[in-house]
């Protein structure tokens, strides 16, 4: 059985991958944002191998929760479930926008802090696809705000991140999943995708035989592999965005 980091995990798709991970027989190890959201979480956490608090919209916050992950042990998979769709923008104490704070740099933040393990699943989005591929103001502090426009460039820059884990740590298994427009808190009552589907495939790829799953790197949706926005599978842009986010966390995760 495999011991799985599960970042948002008190609620929607999150919450349902961790159910169904342990439910397999797996030690999952949950996220709450704060020692506020345990509660939502007192059914499922004695089931669960243990629990990390931390905010993934401060920097502070992302290290915090890598130091506790790496005080229970190597994982066997992380998975960076958590999302944040923001209608307005406003900067945390970093300077920052919680869309791209939560979406792309906590992911990379934590990919470099946490202890590496044998498999990486990122959420990304179909809205990946309408991304910018413009590096020019990825924090979106010149732009005029637009939210939509904010999520989809963070989907496509953590996505892009998935597939340069892969080509970098060829030894890491590294996909990157759909999971659809479901009703979640996030998505909305009225989604019309399948919330059983939409945790399914990184709940598989999180422990999956590695022959199952096939080459590394993929995009997924719905237990098949998609296409994913052509920049991202471009090796001169996962070069360029990994420099770029390296600058901004100063935090380097691949060596030149």
């Amino acid at each position: 059985m495999s011991i799985i980091f599960l970042t948002g995990s008190t609620q929607g798709l999150g919450r349902a991958t961790a159910e169904h991970l342990i439910a397999q027989g797996h030690q999952v190890v949950l996220h709450a944002r704060s020692t506020e959201r345990l509660a939502s979480i007192v059914d499922i956490r004695p089931k669960a191998c243990d629990v990390v608090v931390g905010d993934l919209n401060e920097i502070s916050g992302i290290y915090q929760i890598a130091e506790q992950v790496n005080k229970i042990g190597q994982m066997n998979a992380v998975i960076h479930n958590a999302g944040v769709y923001a209608s307005e923008m406003s900067l945390n104490a970093d300077g920052y926008s919680s869309t791209f704070m939560v979406n792309t740099l906590a992911p990379y933040l934590l990919t470099a802090l946490i202890q590496q393990p044998e498999r990486l699943i990122y959420l990304s989005s179909s809205m990946h696809y309408e991304g910018n591929v413009s590096l020019q103001d990825i924090e979106w502090k010149l732009r005029r705000w637009n939210s939509s426009a904010a999520y989809s460039d963070s989907k496509l820059f953590v996505t892009t991140l998935a597939l340069a884990v892969a080509r970098k740590w060829p030894h890491v298994l590294s996909h990157a999943v759909d999971p659809g427009w479901v009703p979640t808190r996030m998505g909305g009552a009225n989604a019309p995708d399948d919330q059983t589907m939409g945790h399914l495939t990184q709940s598989w790829l999180a422990v999956a035989p590695a022959s199952e799953i096939g080459n590394n790197g993929g995009y997924w949706h719905h237990l098949q592999r998609q296409l994913p926005h052509r920049a991202a599978s471009d090796i001169q842009f996962q070069d360029s965005l990994m420099v770029k986010l390296a600058e901004l966390t100063e935090m380097r995760l691949f060596q030149p």
